[in-house]
């Protein structure tokens, strides 16, 4: 069963909050995030981007840019943009986009849930992603940004965070550039964060929506942790880390695009004609295609659009992996036709999340002189049945919509 602890969050006073709250560091350029910093010095991007305020030569991975980071981190508290909460809460975190709003309770998970498989995941990490947000939270002593984390709510735990919304004020209410609002609220009564506390210890499974690097770095750092102080008793703070646990069908999963930058080789109509072995192949004249069922994709070529619909024996008698569309243009087009046999590594592939418009995935293909591919959306059910059967999910299956943002809550593990 679960164990998710309230805590005593570094957080914006409230008239800072809006310029704090930046975007995840993995979903912004380095040339991004200097724009974004340069522009607002109170960004949390300064935090988990500090290599933009050293000279623009200095490696992503020195060890300058995480000694930089901690004393943004210490210069924010010193100067009152950070405060320190005195008491141990629990945070209720909303955000709304396009008409949709989803709640989350941010509190902190235990390393030991990550580690038996009370939290599970669905994808595997990369070594060199994990080193640097090892190095990053070693160095801050502090998680800086929520892991994003799904379950299956009980209808007590809904009441109760849908109460203590309708019955208190928000201590941040603001809407960000890309028009999503957020709204937080401080848990901070006794009883409620009995009760919230209670509720999680009888959920037996907690899933990873987004931030598996994060999750990943944040246990191996408790761990180091725990070889450095023996006789830890299993409540320090290390032993935790930061989450936001939201329920599960609140959530929106967005497509995760594909473009490869050439054809392998191989000439446009040759190219088309291999498609048809595994799929039905309609001409779309004029306008973009998106796939609006399972198991069909939208490619764009040549100045064409094209709909593809996989012939069932593309996914028939496949385990539940098999039978992902990502998972069928990959074994079926990706691979055998146009040579990217590891996509995590390939140079050729691009991934576009599906918060981009179709029309810029041609123009990228244009570009480049390739192809892309529009994918339709990984439900959640079919990621919590892939985490429930020890299963992972193909690189970049899923893009989740709205984006939390950093530095909202900070945790520190000491």
């Amino acid at each position: 069963m679960a164990s998710f602890k309230s805590f005593m969050a570094l957080r914006p006073a409230e008239q800072f909050a809006d310029r704090v709250a930046a975007l995840p560091y993995d979903v912004v350029s380095r040339q991004e995030a200097k724009e974004i910093g340069d522009a607002n010095p109170y960004s949390f991007l300064h935090v988990d981007r500090a290599e933009m305020d050293l000279a623009p030569e200095t490696d992503l991975y020195a060890p300058e840019v995480y000694q930089k980071a901690r004393e943004n981190l210490d210069r924010m508290e010193g100067e009152g943009i950070l405060l320190q909460d005195r008491v141990s809460c629990y945070y209720l975190y909303e955000l709304t986009r396009k008409g949709k709003t989803q709640t989350g309770i941010v509190g902190c998970s235990s390393i030991d849930d990550y580690l038996n498989g009370v939290i599970k995941k669905h994808e595997n990490t990369r070594e060199d992603k994990e080193q640097d947000r090892i190095r990053h939270v070693d160095v801050c002593n502090a998680n800086t940004g929520p892991i994003y984390l799904a379950c299956r709510y009980p209808e007590s735990l809904l009441a109760l965070m849908n109460n203590w919304k309708e019955e208190h004020f928000p201590v941040y209410d603001f809407t960000c550039e890309d028009e999503i609002r957020h709204r937080v609220w401080v848990v901070d009564e006794a009883a409620a964060i009995e009760a919230i506390a209670n509720e999680f210890a009888g959920i037996d499974s907690i899933y990873i929506a987004d931030g598996h690097h994060r999750a990943a770095s944040a246990v191996k750092v408790g761990l180091k942790r725990r070889e450095e102080n023996p006789g830890y008793t299993g409540e320090e703070e290390f032993n935790y880390f930061l989450s936001v646990v939201f329920p599960y069908d609140q959530l929106t999963i967005l497509a995760y695009h594909r473009v490869v930058k050439d054809l392998n080789g191989v000439d446009e109509k040759a190219f088309i004609g291999s498609i048809k072995f595994n799929f039905e192949l309609m001409i779309m004249p004029g306008f973009p295609c998106k796939p609006v069922e399972k198991h069909t994709i939208g490619m764009y070529t040549g100045g064409q659009w094209y709909h593809l619909k996989a012939y069932p024996d593309t996914y028939e008698n496949k385990d539940i992996v098999g039978q992902l569309d990502v998972s069928i243009l990959q074994d079926k087009v990706l691979g055998p036709v146009l040579g990217i046999d590891d996509p995590r590594t390939n140079e050729r592939i691009m991934f576009v999340g599906g918060s981009h418009k179709l029309a810029e995935l041609a123009e990228i293909a244009d570009r480049e002189g390739g192809v892309a591919f529009a994918m339709f959306p990984t439900s959640m059910e079919d990621l919590m049945t892939i985490a429930d059967e020890g299963k992972l999910m193909p690189p970049k299956s899923t893009w989740f919509e709205p984006k939390l943002r950093s530095g909202l809550f900070i945790h520190r593990l000491s």
